[in-house]
């Protein structure tokens, strides 16, 4: 097929490096959001999100005028829903996002037009779901109009990277909506295209990131063993894995971000009967939290006025993503002890998150702290000259939650460290 104009819904960190793909790859493109404050920002010029590469890649996209930025949907020959899909306090998949993204496409549907999900979404939402709402419009979808399921692959810090290079699979609602949307991701997509149907692909992107949660909740738990054992889950995992069969992650605070810890929910959600191994590896997950705070405890004893600089907010190192973040949970289980957290996030020092003290500087967090945290891995952190932030702080305590810091080297600068997982 012969797409000329694109419709992209949704421009977070998906929707927004997308549309400015499809743009500098000649395509004409409407970028849209419900947000006015993020179409404000990108009509001026600026991102509301930050990823290597993208700013370079938008302007390429808004100076080619062939990308537009606008808060309505308009008529096109494709649209691509890449709208949040979070979960509400039970667990249960909030596809509001989707739902409505996807109403507000009806008016707009002609015949021959292509419709792509691109939002996680829990199996049987393309056919149970998106096309009722689309066929709403008189349409019926596989043979007015094409369906299809086209779930993003990609890591935060290397999204631009991977929608080209990695592998992209396609479901069809049937074989002509598979082609259809490989014909349009064709236009920018090096890596291999899967055609499959649309309930496949939504269990592989499930299926990938539960993979990786329950590998993740395996290391934690050994973190939480070793503890017990008086072990160095450290070095115990770096022995273990000298095994050729064997590669045990690293443990850390818990699991975040969009993907890894929401995704499993949605299987779970879809059948209970036979998820535990899947709802037991989120439980151990989701707990790790509380397993810091614990450390936290041990070392400091009551936490009640204590002052202590929370190094890392994001899901991540390297990345300004900060949605499900365990590193956030630890903060507010803190604050809950009467602890006094300056927490310093270099990658979004000015985010709205109610009830935490965020502070601009890493000087800023740690002056007057009784202790400092290591929560995320980022590379600054990593290489801080523990000599110079002696000099910012009066602390001589460091709790590394994520192995970033060498134990010798803090040491010698007078420093007591303590690592996650060292019994």
């Amino acid at each position: 097929m012969n797409f000329q104009k694109v419709c992209v819904l949704g421009l977070g960190y998906i929707g927004l490096p997308t549309a400015s793909t499809l743009a500098t790859h000649g395509m004409k493109v409407v970028g849209m959001d419900i947000n006015p404050a993020i179409i404000k920002k990108l009509q001026s010029g600026s991102l509301h999100i930050q990823e290597p590469g993208l700013q370079n890649l938008f302007e390429d996209a808004i100076h080619t005028r062939n990308l537009e930025i606008h808060q309505q949907v308009e008529p096109a020959d494709a649209f691509i829903i890449s709208v949040p899909t979070p979960f509400y306090d039970d667990k249960r998949a909030d596809l509001r996002a989707v739902t409505s993204a996807t109403e507000s496409i009806v008016p707009h549907l002609r015949r021959g037009n292509l419709v792509v999900l691109e939002s996680t979404s829990p199996p049987l939402t393309t056919v149970k779901r998106v096309a009722p709402i689309l066929e709403t419009s008189g349409l019926k979808a596989g043979q007015d109009f094409f369906l299809a399921y086209i779930p993003e692959r990609v890591l935060p810090g290397q999204i631009i990277h991977e929608l080209i290079e990695n592998a992209r699979v396609i479901g069809g609602i049937d074989n002509s909506s598979a082609e259809a949307g490989r014909d349009l991701y064709r236009t920018f997509v090096r890596g291999e295209i899967i055609l499959t149907d649309a309930t496949t692909a939504e269990m592989v992107k499930l299926m990938e990131n539960t993979y990786r949660d329950i590998n993740i909740a395996i290391a934690n738990e050994f973190s939480q063993l070793a503890t017990r054992f008086g072990v160095d889950i450290w070095e115990a995992i770096d022995i273990a894995n000298r095994h050729p069969r064997v590669k045990i992650l690293q443990p850390g605070p818990g699991v975040g971000g969009h993907c890894v810890s929401v995704d499993p929910w949605f299987l779970v959600e879809a059948a209970p009967d036979l998820t535990p191994l899947i709802r037991t590896a989120r439980q151990v997950n989701d707990a790790q939290p509380k397993f810091v705070l614990e450390l936290v405890r041990k070392r400091l004893g009551s936490l009640a006025g204590k002052h202590l600089a929370a190094l890392g907010l994001a899901f991540k190192p390297d990345v300004d993503d900060l949605r499900e973040s365990p590193a956030i949970e630890v903060v507010h289980l803190l604050q809950e002890e009467g602890a006094l957290v300056n927490a310093f996030e270099p990658f979004k020092p000015d985010a709205d998150l109610p009830g935490i003290h965020l502070v601009p500087s890493l000087e800023t967090g740690l002056a007057g702290c009784d202790a400092l945290l290591l929560l995320v891995s980022h590379t600054q952190f990593r290489q801080l000259d523990p000599g110079r932030v002696a000099q910012l702080t009066p602390a001589r305590i460091a709790i590394d939650a994520v192995h970033g810091w060498d134990y010798q080297i803090w040491h010698r600068a007078g420093f007591e460290l303590y690592y996650l997982g060292t019994g």
